[in-house]
Order: C-alpha cells, then structure tokens, then sequence
C-alpha cells in the first residue's frame, strides 16, 4: 500500500526549503516523524539541516507530534520553528 502524505513548511523553514508544501510518497520503513525527517534530510543541500534543528515543531493532522509519532496515509504533517513572543 502507498502511504502519502501532505507537508507543510511555515515560517522560516518555507524560506529555508523553498516551498510552502509538498506531496511525498513514503517508502517503506519510514513509519513515523522521526523517519520522515530522516528521509527529508537524506535529500541534502537546503534539506541537510532539517532533522537537526533546535526546537524544530511538528503537527500531525493539528495535533502537535513528536519524533516517535506515526504517520498514516493521508496525513498532514506541518513543521514549523520554534514561536517566541514578546
């Protein structure tokens, strides 16, 4: 079975990726978020960085995420930095 899943990048990490949102195709294996920065980072160049940085933010359909968070088809996974307010 083909899992797919919609990404969204906001904030600083659209300007880093240079796209607001994609479709991807997972392959096997990658099961959760955790795999799926791993498999973005894979990408290399302007992807390189994303599994490492700080404080990175992750949804999963609106509800926040974490690394061991699993992805089903048709999810929609968002990733965004960290928010500071003043």
């Amino acid at each position: 079975m083909v899992k797919t899943v919609k990404i969204l990048y906001f904030a600083g990490l659209r300007e880093r990726v240079g796209q607001g949102c994609e479709q991807l195709e997972l392959p096997a294996g990658v099961s959760d978020v955790a795999g799926l920065l791993a498999l973005l980072a894979a990408r290399g160049g302007r992807w390189q960085g994303l599994a490492t940085i700080r404080n990175l933010r992750c949804a999963v359909n609106q509800e926040m995420a974490r690394p061991d968070s699993p992805l089903r088809a048709g999810d929609e996974v968002a990733f965004f930095p960290p928010v500071t307010g003043g």
